[in-house]
Formats: structure tokens, sequence, C-alpha cells
């Protein structure tokens, strides 16, 4: 079971105090431009989903996808990846606030947005499985969308309109419509983003991971995001701890040291 507090993390994750953790506030005026990534585009090549099985481990809400292509179906590549090198996706996660001030792990200029989706991928070629690239270099990447409240989000709607199901921790539903991950990204002429080394922001905190954040967040409804806090930490037919309402909200690490890491930017500040 996982240390209630993120500051005790590292009592049992000695990687939680690592010097590359994420997440981090992303301070725009101390990113670097760098021209290579509008030289090297980044490709995201998001395929339909088959399958989507949506999951409530307690702590995060999780997707995990299933694709008509089941070869390197979703490849990611070009951007600070290193040449020739294509990561695949292998599932998406969610963290966000109790309220709109709050929520996502990533803050910009010291901004908290709502909440926070980060699309896991691990690197196709030169590891046979995502545990095998975890924590090695080039291993894993995460591509993070800061989340904003305002019209409803058409395409998540799949995932939202299925959240009720798995009110309860343990609970998981697998969702037949077709779904493509690529609806969850900004439109094309919009995706500016920073990048740096970070970690994973749970347990076990590995680093060795590639983020990309883009600059543009994502929009949903409110009616959306109170489905993701309507969600509960504890199975159902049990009681949450004394001091807690089982609410799942507030699931998001806070920001970590820099310590002199570089961030760049695809785009002129």
């Amino acid at each position: 079971m996982l240390p209630t507090e993120t500051s005790e993390w590292a009592s049992k994750f000695p990687e939680a105090s690592g010097e590359r953790q994420s997440p981090i506030d992303i301070l725009s005026r101390d990113a670097i431009f760098d021209p290579r990534l509008q030289q090297r585009p980044l490709l995201l090549n998001y395929v339909m989903c088959r399958e989507t099985d949506v999951c409530n481990n307690g702590h995060t809400s999780e997707c995990y996808a299933t694709f008509i292509q089941l070869h390197r179906a979703t490849a990611v590549s070009g951007g600070p990846f290193e040449a020739g090198h294509e990561y695949e996706l292998t599932e998406f996660r969610f963290h966000w606030g109790k309220g709109n001030d709050r929520g996502s792990e990533h803050t910009v200029n010291s901004k908290a947005f709502p909440m926070e989706l980060h699309l896991i991928h691990y690197n196709v070629t030169l590891y046979s499985s995502f545990e095998e690239a975890v924590g090695q270099p080039n291993g894993v990447s995460i591509i993070g969308l800061l989340v904003q409240v305002g019209k409803e989000h058409a395409g998540l709607k799949i995932i939202t309109d299925q959240l009720e199901d798995i009110q309860y921790k343990g609970r998981q539903k697998t969702i037949t419509s077709a779904f493509n991950p690529v609806c969850l990204l900004p439109d094309e002429m919009l995706r500016d983003f920073w990048s740096y080394n970070g970690s994973f922001t749970s347990p076990p905190c590995t680093e060795e991971v590639t983020w990309v954040m883009f600059r543009y967040p994502l929009t949903i409804s409110f009616n959306q995001i109170e489905e993701f806090r309507r969600l509960r930490t504890h199975h159902k037919g049990e009681l949450p701890p004394p001091e807690e309402d089982g609410a799942l909200v507030d699931n998001f690490r806070p920001t970590q040291p820099v310590n002199g890491r570089r961030i760049v930017a695809s785009f002129m500040q």
C-alpha cells in the first residue's frame, strides 16, 4: 500500500528522492528554444482502438487500449526523441483536483490546472516490452496535456460516460466503442511543447522518462470532470479511513525541484 503523503514516498521508494523527479513547474522564461524540434517535428501516429479498458485503481483512472493494428500501432517519433526511435502507447491516465484551482501535476509559471492527462509510451526500437524499458535510457516517454474546464470534449465522452460503472476501487470496464487517442491531442497547428528529462509521478518514481508537455490545454466540460470526482478510493461495501471521505480527488504529486535540468521548447517564447 502506498504511503498517504507524497512526502513519505522516498522512505519506501528511494528513487522518489532523485535529482530528476517529476512533475515540475515549467517557467517559460527559463525554457530554451531548440530549433531542432521544428526541424524534426513530433510525429504522433495514433490509430483506432478496438477495445479500451478503463480501471479505477484507487489512485487514478487508468485506460489501456487494444488497437486494431496489433504491431507498432501507435508509433510516436521525432521531436526530442533520438532519430530512428519509435515509441508505442501503452496506457493513459488522469490526475485531477477537488476544485478547479488545482489538480494538474505540472504547473506553468506556477499556474495549476484542474486536471492533467498522461499518455505513456515505451521505446519499441530498443526494448521488447514496457517493463523492460522502464528505467532504461530512452526507454519511456510521457506526453502530458494540461486540462481546463469549458466546453464538452466529444472524443473523451466515450470514456467519461463509463466512469459511473467504475466508481469504486478495483472496478474495470471494457469499452467496445471505437476510440482513437488522437482526439485527445491539440490540433496539429497547436502542438507547441516543452520537453525535459524526468520521472514517473507515482511510485516508485523511476527516472529516465522523456517528458513532452503540450503548451495548449485540452478542454473538457464541468460535467465531464465531475464524473472523475465521483470516483472513490475504496472498494464497494468498505468504509474509507476515518479521516477521509473516500472521494478520489487531489491525486496529484506536488512539483519537484528542477535541479538545473534543461527544459527545451519547440517554439519561440
